[in-house]
């Protein structure tokens, strides 16, 4: 069984991201809005951004637990596929960097 990780970009702008072993029918379900508890029902329409495929769960549930933790700067070039922007944007540029450690 395939599971997909997906994100979706919301009405207000911001980014859902979740997974699913059935991507149609949970992109309807975020757009029907069936459960008043979900993040997305008063943030329809929903448009789904992204979605990879799975056939490790374990795989999938690691994918989803990272892009969660991402910033919106990071999703956004996830979205466009820049795989320059993400690399950018995954550096450590702080204070403590190592890049900043001088002998």
């Amino acid at each position: 069984m395939s599971l997909f990780v997906y994100m979706i970009r919301c009405n207000d702008q911001s980014y859902y991201v979740g997974v699913t072993n059935d991507l149609n029918r949970r992109i309807n379900e975020h757009n029907d809005g069936l459960n008043s508890n979900s993040y997305t029902f008063s943030r329809k329409p929903i448009e789904l951004v992204y979605f990879q495929e799975f056939s490790d769960n374990l795989q999938a549930f690691a994918w989803e637990t990272q892009l969660k933790k991402w910033s919106r700067k990071k999703k956004e070039a996830l979205i466009q596929e820049n795989w320059n922007k993400i690399k950018e944007l995954a550096e450590c540029n702080n204070e403590s960097s190592h890049k900043n450690y001088k002998k």
